[in-house]
Order: C-alpha cells, then structure tokens, then sequence
C-alpha cells in the first residue's frame, strides 16, 4: 500500500475519483478532463505519463475498485503531510501548481515560466516534450522574461539596446538593431565573465601575496618594537642606576665630609672646655691668694700664679652661617636643570625618530583632493597664550587671535616679543589638516619649529628657515620661506586650509570656499615637529580663528 502507487501524475495527490484510459494509466476524473478540455483545439487527446494518441476521447468510467483500494488507503493513515519546512514560506518560490496550500518550488521553468515542487516537476523528467524545458533555480522574476510588448518569452536579445527581446521586437522597436539570440548573447558574455574571474583570481592571489608580506611587516615590526623597548628599558634603567650611583655618592660624600667637619668642631670645642677649666681653676687660686694677708707669703707664690697658659687662638675659629652645605643642594638643581634641558630637547628628537618609523611609504599622489578627503586628517589646534604677542588678544577657547592694544601678559621666554604672533599648543607630525578663517586687512598663516626665536631679530615667519608661510592679503597671496619671497596666485577666500605630512615633507596651502583649490606645496624634509603659527600686524581689529572641523 505505497502512497506513491495511487498518486495522480497531474495533481500529485492521491486519485480522487480515479478513472483508467485505454494505455492503463489512471488520473484523478477532474485532473484528466480539465487536460484533455485544453487539447480538445487539436482534436487530439494523449496520455500524460506515455504519450500514446487517442484519435477518438475515450469516455471517462470511474474505477471502482481503484476508489476503494484508495480510501483504505486513507484509512491506514499512511498519507504523511508534508512537513511545515516544505511548504513555502513568504520568502519562498511557490509551486504555481499545488491547490490550497503550496509547496517550496525546486525549478523553475524557463518555457512554462511556471515554478514546480517535487512533485509536479517529475512530468518535466520522463515527458519526451518537457524534458526539452529549461530548468533553473526557483525564481520569482520569471514574468520577467515575458516582452511586455508582445507577451512572449524573450529568447533574443538587442546589442545596440543592450536589453532582451522577443522575436516580435525586431519588427517594430528594435527593426534594423543589431539583434543575436539570448544564448549567443550569453555564450559572449560567459566568455567575458571568464576572463574577469581569471582576472578577479589574479588579484586574489596578488592581494594574498600583499596580505602576507603585510603580515611579515607587522611581524617584523612587533618584533622590532618589542626588542627598542627592551633596550630602551635597559638604557633607561642604566640611566636611573646611574642617578642613583650618582645620588649615593654624593650622599657619602656630604655624610664624610659632615662627619670630617663636626670632628673638627669638637675637637676644637673640647680644647676650649679644657681651657674653659684650667682658666676656671687659675682664678680659684689667684682668688684664695688676694685674700692672703701674710705680704711675705702673698709676694712669694704670686710669680707662679701669676703665669697663664697659651690661650687659644680665636681667629681659627672661622664660622661661616647658613653656607654649610647648601651650595652643594644649588650644584644638584643645577645638574637637574641642565639634565632636564637636555632630556626636553633630546626628547623632541627621539619623539620625531619613533613618528618617523612608517613602513609603509606616504605617495604624493595620495594626498587627498577633495575636502571630505582632507578633513579626515583634521586636528583640533589650540594657541599657545605663553607664545602671544602683548598685541594679541586670545579667546577664551585660545581658538581666535585679535590683534589689539598692548595686553598686560607676565614675561615669559616662549613669547614672541618683535612681531604679532602666536604659535599653537599642539605639535605637527604625521600627517594634519586645519582651516583658519580670517577677517580684517590680512594675515600670515604658518608653521615653524618650536625653536624659532622669540626677538625682533629672526622671528618673522617665513623670513627664517624656522618657518614656513604665506602672507594672505585681500588681493594677493605670498609664499615666504628663509627670507625668499614667491608669488602665489588662486582665488581669493577668507579661508585657507593647510595640509602638513611631515614624513613626506610635503605642505600644501589651499583656498576653501565650496571648493579646495590649491595655492601653493613645498616639498622639503623637516627635522623636528612643526607648530602652526598666526600672525597679524597689519591692522587693529585683525581677526584669524582655527576653524572647527569635526
């Protein structure tokens, strides 16, 4: 009693009313009418399954013992559901030929333009005529293939429209074009497809080859990087030992030398204690002796009385106070000054070696053309107040300068005394980009090192080989660099951005409005980290702002 034995081949359920043709086949009553309804324009009926042609319909006789070999069937329970997983979900490619609730469709067919479960699809596997149908995957774009114009399948397709046709198009909308079928279409375009794989592989393998050098890189540079901070450490570590040799040699010293000082002084005082008592004694005896009455007896001892000990002598004791020891403490601050001057300018060096490592080299041709490719280096800039001018007044964020009358700053040695100027707290290494908005009769916007100087003499940006500048006026633009004037032209802005990478020494100045035009690039190699610098002499009321860019 297999379910499969009383399975309509049409509907692919069991055989409801089954009726047996002359070949033997049997089939649902409505499955086979409804079929044989749709051939009756050829006046030719055939069986499903073996295709054998009945010149005259054969009349229709329910099968008696079929029905009832089909409800015991029923009875047993042997009909197992589908389950829920093959019943299509909304995801799904439904099968266009299940009643009621529908099945997952496994193909799709390209000629029918109908989707088939299991099931229905066995018809396209034994029948001579179907098994010419093209399957494919389940799809829901099938009515895709139909011409919208024509209602027929497209099977060519148009070159000079790059689309698919009918092959009723070629008439009309597509008369004359240059018109091939579908399949020469695809076999073109597989070759094509081909040799973008073979050359999608080859860069798999390139960029595989990359990865791996990549990951050698990273290897090499863990490796590097964890021996310089082991070394470093050592270094460092020997330094610190060596302070500390330093520091308990210098304590021994001080300690030997106390204790040298203070034998000295007790030494000395217990002479004077002993002198102390001998004095003390002397004047008991010359005492007793005043009050001798005998003048015989007084005149005869006074000569022996009279006699006094070698007094110390009061010009060996020499005291200094207050300057014991502490010219030795003003020795050790100097030391530590000096030690902390040369660690701050040695650090800067050692700071721009370690941003100097960069193993992958900066391309010129990389630096960025567009704004939104500017602004992914930004870096927020804040001024310098220890570096201000007296004529420069900062805003509260230390964003904007304004040049103005004389403020009343404290003195300080990073202030720039001969010119209006200022220079940003933060330094510049790597690659940075910034925006400053200026208002007034003109700017300078810069960079410089940290040790450009502060006098009159040598300090204005751009007339130094400390600096780099261009001299922003309502007309014109000027380049300025160790005292060499180059003339810039572009279009006017109140804004100029600055673009600095320093391991590439490249600094490029631009003219921003709703486009970033290029004015002037320097490529040169820069040895310490730069600074951005501001200046503003040209008038009262001149304002220059480090624009807010993230």
């Amino acid at each position: 009693m297999d379910p499969e034995t009383f399975t309509c081949s049409i509907c692919l359920d069991l055989l409801k009313d089954p009726v047996t043709i002359p070949c033997g086949h049997s089939y649902c009553m409505n499955c086979i009418t409804k079929l044989w309804n749709g051939e009756e324009v050829k006046k030719i009926q055939s069986c499903p399954q073996c295709r054998q042609i009945f010149t005259v319909r054969p009349v229709l006789v329910k099968n008696t013992i079929l029905a009832n070999l089909v409800e015991e069937l029923k009875k047993t329970g042997l009909q197992a559901a589908p389950a829920d997983h093959c019943y299509a979900g909304p995801e799904d490619v439904a099968c266009g030929l299940c009643i009621g609730r529908k099945l997952k469709a496994r193909k799709s067919c390209l000629i029918c333009l109908t989707s088939y479960c299991e099931k229905h699809l066995q018809t396209h596997y034994y029948s001579p005529t179907l098994k010419k149908h093209k399957l494919v995957e389940p799809s829901k774009k099938l009515q895709e293939n139909i011409c919208s114009c024509h209602d027929e399948v497209m099977k060519m397709f148009c070159r000079t429209d790059q689309q698919s046709i009918c092959y009723l198009c070629p008439v009309d909308e597509h008369k004359g074009h240059d018109t091939v079928s579908a399949a020469a279409e695809r076999t073109e375009r597989q070759r094509e497809l081909e040799v973008s794989r073979q050359n999608i592989q080859q860069r798999i393998q390139d960029r595989e080859k990359d990865v791996k050098l990549l990951q050698q890189e990273v290897e090499a540079i863990n490796q590097s990087a964890d021996q310089t901070v082991e070394h470093s450490e050592k270094i460092f570590t020997e330094l610190i030992h060596l302070i500390q040799k330093r520091s308990s040699d210098v304590k021994q010293q001080i300690r030997s030398q106390q204790e040298t000082e203070v034998s000295r002084v007790k030494e000395l005082e217990e002479k004077l204690e002993q002198e102390i008592t001998e004095l003390k004694r002397k004047d008991a005896e010359l005492k007793q002796l005043s009050h001798t009455e005998d003048h015989i007896q007084f005149l005869h001892n006074y000569p022996s009385l009279s006699a006094l000990s070698e007094s110390t002598d009061s010009s060996s004791i020499n005291i200094r106070p207050l300057s014991y020891f502490e010219d030795v403490t003003a020795a050790v601050s100097e030391v530590r000054d000096k030690l902390q001057d040369i660690l701050r300018e040695e650090w800067t060096n050692i700071s721009l070696t370690v941003t100097e490592v960069d193993v992958l080299l900066s391309d010129p041709q990389a630096e960025p053309k567009t704004r939104a490719e500017f602004l992914k280096y930004s870096c927020e800039i804040t001024l310098d107040p220890n570096t201000a001018n007296t004529y420069l007044l900062l805003s509260e964020e230390n964003r904007k300068a304004i040049s103005t009358k004389k403020q009343s700053y404290s003195d300080h040695p990073d202030r720039f005394t001969g010119w209006w100027q200022v220079l940003s707290r933060q330094s510049l290494t790597g690659r940075c980009y910034w925006e400053v908005e200026w208002r007034g009769g003109g700017i300078i916007v810069a960079v410089a090192y940290k040790n450009i100087s502060r006098a009159e003499t040598g300090c204005w940006f751009g007339h130094n080989d400390k600096s780099w500048a261009l001299d922003c006026l309502k007309n014109s633009y000027t380049f300025w660099h160790n005292n060499i004037q180059t003339r810039v032209s572009g279009p006017r802005s109140s804004r100029v951005g600055v673009y600095l990478d320093h391991r590439a020494g490249i600094l490029s100045f631009y003219s921003v409005s709703e486009t970033v035009t290029l004015l002037h690039r320097v490529q040169t190699t820069f040895t310490q980290p730069l600074y951005a610098g501001l200046w503003l002499c040209y008038s009262y009321g001149d304002i220059a702002e480090f624009v807010k860019l993230k």
